[in-house]
């Protein structure tokens, strides 16, 4: 354990062993006290809240920074070996898991303020003023263009009646379509309309 060995060569006070007494600790006595916790209990701390969260491993690492910060506090009262705290550390994250389950039980689901949500409402004034802009759209296109999708489109008919109704193969009703939709498309980007 080099950690234990740091601790005991830096001159600090130590109890039972390798963690620093909890007098008057400065910031660099604090840090050396979080090093020798987290190396003797951490791993095994750490895992008990992890499955006690069912696997949410950054609320377990929140929970057993707060039980170290409580050790810091603690740990003139304390005044235990590091083999001692274990048990004391245990008990800190047991209550702290019971804390976070009673706030997430307690904490309403979050929902978003009305104000903030934009809910798409069915008006008459966009169909309008939808049904205009395709209308402009339209008058870009050929009247080979334009004939193709009122039969495709607008009158709602097949491929095979398409092809009868104007005397061309299917592939060639296919082929019309696919290039009117492409021109209508680009004429409603070029007025604003994507998607």
């Amino acid at each position: 354990m080099m950690l234990v060995a740091e601790v005991r060569s830096a001159g600090t006070p130590t109890v039972g062993g390798g963690v620093p007494a909890a007098r008057e600790r400065s910031g660099a006595d604090a840090e050396m006290f979080v090093r020798a916790v987290y190396a003797q209990h951490g791993r095994v701390l750490l895992r008990y809240a992890a499955r006690r969260l069912r696997g949410d491993w950054h609320r377990a690492e929140d929970i057993l920074q707060e039980a170290v910060v409580r050790a810091w506090r603690h740990g003139g009262a304390l005044g235990r070996a590091p083999e001692t705290m274990r048990p004391w550390l245990f008990a800190v994250v047991r209550n702290l898991l019971i804390d976070d389950h009673r706030a997430q039980a307690l904490r309403p689901v979050a929902q978003e303020a009305l104000d903030d949500t934009d809910v798409p409402v069915a008006d008459e004034v966009n169909r309008l003023l939808t049904g205009h802009v395709v209308t402009e759209a339209l008058e870009d296109l050929t009247d080979q263009q334009r004939e193709i999708l009122r039969h495709m489109y607008f009158d709602g008919s097949s491929v095979a009646e398409v092809s009868v109704l104007l005397g061309v193969p299917r592939g060639t009703v296919k082929s019309r379509t696919y290039y009117a939709m492409r021109a209508l498309h680009r004429a409603l980007a070029a007025r604003g309309v994507h998607g």
